[in-house]
């Protein structure tokens, strides 16, 4: 039977699909963590900048706990293939602050931090989500378990400091501008994680050595998902909740531990 379970577990148990998964997980919090941190240092909001400090160290410590996975099994990353940078890929359409406008020492205004944080509420919905499917399946494992459950609570810290920044923001006025660009950022998402996922499951499935069948069986789960997120589904990653937790990203990030 082909499900979620079985398919991350056949993941888990090769050596070369698993070292593609957490090297591809690794460079993407990489990323995050970076320009998080660029971003914590451009804001002039002195409530703000801590957070989005937070928010970028959690992303490095994510980093470190996937290459500490391998590092676990005695294995290293690899290199990550384009077509599977779901970061790099959203930044060539546009969506999020440009690396460019990150690299200039120059402060972000008001239009920038919104654009910051819609285009973190957006993905950080996709990781929240991601993250609660692998701890369904991997959250009691002896092995990688406890950092499954980290990592997804962090992504839903992550996720209500967005949407308690952007309410804040929708408050003072800016409102309309926060739902054209959450609403910009969630159609771009949808469809850049539509050609992600086929790409990685397009080279999983040559490790792998899946038979056609399978990975055709999979492609059309991937577009059947995309057709319900491009018809109805992208809403929920541009509604905005005042979440149960608030200023989750105030403090110290903690430190990571995966023994």
């Amino acid at each position: 039977m082909l499900s979620a379970r079985s398919l991350f577990q056949e993941i888990h148990d090769d050596d070369e699909a698993f070292r593609l998964f957490c090297s591809i997980a690794a460079k993407g919090e990489d990323q995050g963590g970076w320009e998080n941190g660029r971003i914590s240092r451009l804001v002039t909001d002195q409530v703000l900048a801590p957070k989005v400090a937070r928010h970028g160290a959690d992303e490095d410590k994510h980093g470190r706990i996937f290459n500490a996975l391998l590092h676990k099994r005695g294995l290293g990353p690899v290199a990550v293939p384009d077509d599977t940078d779901y970061t790099m890929m959203l930044e060539r359409q546009g969506i999020g602050l440009a690396h460019s406008r990150l690299r200039r020492d120059e402060p972000l205004g008001e239009a920038d931090v919104i654009t910051y944080l819609a285009h973190s509420r957006v993905t950080e919905q996709r990781a929240a989500e991601q993250m609660q499917l692998l701890k369904k399946v991997f959250g009691d494992h002896p092995d990688i378990g406890r950092a499954v459950r980290m990592i997804s609570a962090d992504e839903d810290n992550h996720l209500a400091f967005c949407h308690e920044e952007l309410l804040r923001l929708a408050a003072a006025g800016h409102g309309r501008s926060i739902l054209r660009v959450l609403q910009q950022t969630a159609r771009a998402e949808i469809r850049t994680y539509r050609d992600v996922s086929l790409a990685v499951m397009a080279h999983m499935g040559r490790i792998l050595g899946w038979p056609r069948a399978k990975s055709l069986l999979l492609a059309a789960g991937i577009h059947a998902v995309y057709g319900w997120e491009r018809a109805v589904g992208w809403r929920r990653m541009t509604t905005l909740v005042m979440p149960e937790r608030r200023n989750a990203l105030g403090g110290p990030a903690p430190q990571e531990s995966i023994a």
